[in-house]
């Protein structure tokens, strides 16, 4: 079983929860995942999934590598591809087979592999009401700003004698080294950087319209990819 889902951000809102608490919430679509294939590396144990299906009308617009690719598997094509951790807990109940196999049961077994059986899909129901996840994603971009939406700075004099109100001000060193050091806090490009919000607790889930509650913020925009994981 994977540890991890992506799902898309529709926006924030407020709900009550038992105690008639009022909790600001993210929601987060989850469409069913497929569980592509599995990888073994030297150092782990990866899924590879797909999300997000392509409309039929729209598959036309896919590469053909990548459409080569989904009708190897046997599967309908998916728009995101991702590699994801496997849940080890879940590995180790299934772990029980027998150690040896006769040659009838082996003959038996190739024969039943040869048609190509449907990939499992794992959905919504992975999660329960409760449970403590990890949200990462892209976060929102602000183009170019100053120092003080940037880095928090205060800024200068409010008074009108003031000329400096939001500059930057002076940022060379003394005689010596005599320049800017790299590395100083500069306005610049703010945004779009890769973010990981941990420890949010879900809140609800609404399994007809595969819907989670976050409770809190997660980064990106409305409508932008997100991933869930179980903390």
């Amino acid at each position: 079983m994977i540890r991890e889902i992506f799902g898309k951000k529709l926006g924030m809102t407020q709900i009550f929860d038992k105690d008639g608490a009022l909790i600001g919430v993210t929601l987060i679509e989850v469409e069913p995942v497929c569980v592509l294939e599995e990888i073994k590396y030297q150092t782990k144990e990866v899924a590879r999934i797909g999300c997000f299906k392509w409309p039929e009308n729209r598959q036309k617009f896919i590469k053909k590598p990548v459409l080569g690719y989904f009708k190897k598997l046997g599967v309908s094509p998916y728009k995101l591809i991702r590699e994801v951790e496997l849940d080890k807990t879940a590995a180790k109940k299934d772990a029980a087979a027998p150690a040896e196999k006769s040659a009838e049961q082996k003959e038996g077994e190739q024969k039943a592999e040869q048609p190509k059986a449907a990939r499992p899909e794992v959905g919504i129901e992975m999660f329960n009401e409760g449970d403590i996840v990890n949200v990462h994603g892209t976060t929102k971009g602000r183009g170019f700003a100053g120092g003080i939406k940037r880095h928090g700075w205060h800024g200068g004099p409010s008074a009108h004698g003031s000329m400096t109100h939001r500059r930057i001000g002076s940022n060379g060193s003394n005689t010596d080294p005599g320049r800017v050091v790299r590395g100083h806090r500069m306005p610049g490009h703010m945004g779009v950087d890769w973010r990981v919000v941990k420890q949010l607790k879900i809140v609800k889930i609404d399994k007809e319209k595969q819907l989670l509650f976050v409770a809190g913020s997660v980064p990106g925009n409305k409508g932008s990819v997100v991933g869930v994981e179980k903390a």
